[in-house]
């Protein structure tokens, strides 16, 4: 048990350093988007690359998205701050909402279909190699 906490504390402190870095990065170039965003992409070009194993931060992030709705709750209360913007305007509200949930779940699902497909034609590719290599022995 101890050495699972010990490993979360770490994997998460590796990824507040891509997201130092990328706030730093955006500091120092005075990018039009904000640091965390930057240590994102930073993240994901090191995984992508594969300059960092996905093992390295797979467990520290697991943890953080399990207790991700946690860190929406101050932003949601935060807005009954500004509640005197949004009266009167609660049919825009829904209807923007649901468009916007409309086009999330359209994008992913072209998404999920594309990147279903892209395995599937790889797995096809390397079967047929398999199958190639088989017969030609």
């Amino acid at each position: 048990m101890q050495m699972k906490i010990l490993t979360i504390v770490i994997q998460v402190a590796f990824l507040y350093i891509f997201y130092f870095a990328g706030s730093l990065l955006q500091s120092l170039l005075h990018l039009p988007i904000p640091g965390s965003i930057v240590g994102l992409l930073l993240l994901f070009a090191a995984l992508l690359l594969k300059i960092c194993p996905t093992q390295w931060v797979e467990t520290g992030s697991v943890f953080l998205l399990d207790y991700l709705p946690l860190l929406f709750v101050p932003a949601t209360a935060g807005v009954m701050n500004y509640f005197n913007l949004f009266a009167g305007r609660t049919v825009w509200l829904f209807v923007i909402t649901i468009i916007s949930t409309l086009l999330v779940m359209i994008f992913a699902g072209h998404t999920s279909r594309f990147l279903a497909r892209d395995r599937g034609k790889r797995k096809e590719k390397a079967d047929c190699q398999k199958h190639l290599s088989e017969s030609s022995s």
